[in-house]
């Protein structure tokens, strides 16, 4: 199995690097300057789990890129899907399957009309990792999760292939009959979570010590909870009373990966995660005053940064 992995990052470093600590046939896909990094000090892994340095990691350029791949996992921010789109296109074949781990569900659309909706599977990841000064990826906790499935909720073969392939290299890789389930349960907590500490400008723990500040995070996810529901995807009892206690957790330093980039002036994914769940929510017609305020403050932000 031929798998391409965009970019090298902290997302697809790990996960890339662990499958082919693993021994399976990974070439990752990276732009010039991350290119001769990996070429000359190796792809790095700092992790509770264990380090791991591997040298000469295959990698592509897209200009050079022409061979077919098995499967395609792609991990890149929102706003830049369509230049990933147009680096990775010519790997596709009629047989791949892309999984992307991107947050929110914008970007199944995207992909859909571009690939057609067979060969786009559902996904997402749960990991903290950052990349460091040195440029290595740096793994913050020793959590970590990787799913994947058929939209449709049918454990297919390819799906099965997929699933014995990254279990051998990544702890916590499950195979899902449930993904868009999943996918909204992840969606619900990281919007609450985003559009709370971001608004705020500080952690979990800090609104929480804020009068109003209870009510404020409870109120946000249950407005995003109710947006799920409408959509078809209440979320479930375990995953809620875990986001809920994630949010209510007194002294938490918590904060969203959001919020963060804004304290470091780069970019954010507010139309991504926020704006199309307000859009889902207008349809529904669900009231979510919260979350509004939380999107034009984002927004507020990108023209600021913009200008």
């Amino acid at each position: 199995m031929r798998i391409l992995v965009v970019g090298a990052g902290a997302i697809g470093g790990y996960f890339g690097g662990r499958l082919l600590q693993a021994g399976r046939d990974v070439t990752f896909l990276v732009r010039p300057r991350r290119a001769g990094e990996l070429a000359s000090a190796g792809l790095v892994i700092k992790s509770p789990n264990g380090d791991v340095t591997l040298r000469d990691p295959p990698t592509v350029q897209a200009d050079a890129l022409k061979d077919k791949f098995d499967v395609v996992l792609l991990s890149c921010k929102a706003f830049d899907l369509d230049d990933a789109i147009k680096s990775f296109a010519p790997a596709v074949g009629p047989n791949t399957a892309i999984i992307p781990m991107l947050n929110g569900m914008k970007h199944l659309d995207v992909l859909d009309a571009k690939f057609g909706k067979e060969r786009v599977l559902g996904g997402l990841c749960a990991i903290a990792a950052t990349l460091n000064e040195k440029r290595e990826v740096v793994q913050l906790q020793p959590m970590q999760s990787l799913n994947y499935g058929e939209r449709d909720g049918k454990l297919s073969d390819r799906v099965k292939a997929i699933d014995e392939a990254f279990k051998s290299g990544i702890n916590g890789a499950t195979a899902s009959q449930n993904i868009m389930q999943d996918m909204w349960e992840k969606w619900v907590f990281l919007s609450s979570l985003a559009a709370s500490t971001s608004l705020m400008r500080t952690s979990v723990g800090n609104i929480l010590a804020a009068p109003g500040g209870r009510d404020f995070l409870l109120g946000m996810l249950d407005e995003t909870s109710a947006i799920a529901t409408a959509a078809g995807y209440p979320p479930g009892g375990p995953f809620f009373e875990r986001v809920k206690g994630n949010l209510t957790a007194e002294g938490s330093p918590m904060t969203a990966s959001m919020f963060r980039d804004i304290k470091a002036g780069l970019p954010v994914e507010a139309d991504h995660v926020i704006g199309d769940l307000i859009a889902r929510a207008d349809a529904a017609k669900v009231p979510v005053p919260k979350l509004r305020i939380a999107y034009t403050h984002l927004k507020a932000y990108e023209k600021q940064r913009a200008g």
